[in-house]
């Protein structure tokens, strides 16, 4: 196994205050994967993001999108979880193709709208769900609760649908999703329960946020699934490694244009670039939700 990375809280920097005191501590992925969110509120990332090389990169061509989650996974887990482990989440969670098909030129659309729910979150969660099963405790049940917009919740709820241990409560603002996403996060079933909150989507991660500070909920082991997760973000590293490894000559720049609503899938990207992944330019589109474009 490689050495463990350890996980550190973004608000550990803060001034304490008052009811507020930094997190100091380091976590191991299991820990942060578990926890969800830091103690401070703050979002766990990695002390440091381990390098790929290029001929590693290169070495996936031609092959199918679960060789590359083997690869980019064992970087960051291999301290903590064995490769016949990490093989196998791999391969049942991507036993579906990611196309990449060509637009013009040398212009191609990702299609990572395979999966069972036909959204990119698809591909995050369900690795998420499946790391989930695999570290936590068999004596504990855990709760898993999220927030969405719409798309989201139903790839998290399908994700983790008849995952034994495990209660998944959807948070989603009533009125403010589509008519067929509604249909899909009320009846997705079994462990899954979707609540209509009556707000925007930031009242239902205000919840979210709250809920995993209150520590009289402390003894409902609650998880995030939402993208203040890094065990989102993990995943949607994986395909900007596979699209690079199927369509560049090694070494050659690439752009990425990455539709963003909460950007945790550019940041998915952005990770890859700091593993080595020659990302020239990063382009982050957004809609009429225009809050970070304004903060810029």
């Amino acid at each position: 196994m490689s050495a463990m990375i350890r996980y550190y809280s973004t608000n550990r920097n803060l001034a304490p205050g008052a009811g507020f005191a930094p997190f100091w501590k380091t976590v191991s992925f299991r820990e942060a994967l578990l926890m969800g969110q830091a103690p401070d509120e703050g979002l766990f990332m990695p002390e440091m993001v381990p390098p790929l090389p290029m001929d590693e990169i290169m070495a996936l061509k031609g092959k199918p999108c679960r060789e590359a989650a083997c690869l980019v996974a064992g970087r960051f887990l291999g301290g903590e979880l064995d490769a016949d482990k990490l093989r196998w989440i791999s391969e049942d969670a991507y036993n579906f193709d990611v196309p990449l098909e060509q637009v013009l030129d040398r212009k191609y659309v990702m299609r990572l709208d395979q999966g069972p729910t036909a959204s990119f979150n698809d591909f995050a969660a369900r690795m998420m769900a499946r790391l989930m099963s695999m570290v936590r405790d068999p004596e504990k049940r855990l709760n898993v609760l999220v927030a969405t917009s719409g798309d989201t919740g139903s790839a998290v709820g399908e994700a983790f649908k008849g995952v034994p241990g495990i209660e998944v409560t959807i948070l989603y603002p009533r009125g403010e999703v589509s008519g067929r996403q509604k249909k899909q996060l009320d009846t997705i079933g079994q462990n899954v329960r979707a609540i209509s909150v009556d707000g925007k989507f930031d009242d239902c991660q205000d919840l979210v946020k709250q809920a995993f500070a209150d520590p009289a909920l402390e003894n409902f082991n609650l998880v995030s699934a939402n993208s203040i997760n890094f065990g989102r973000i993990l995943p949607q590293t994986i395909y900007y490694v596979y699209a690079y490894s199927q369509l560049a000559v090694s070494g050659e720049e690439i752009v990425f244009s990455v539709p963003s609503g909460n950007f945790g899938n550019a940041l998915g990207c952005e990770y890859a670039r700091r593993m080595g992944l020659p990302v020239r330019t990063l382009v982050m589109p957004t809609n009429e939700n225009d809050e970070f474009p304004r903060f810029f």
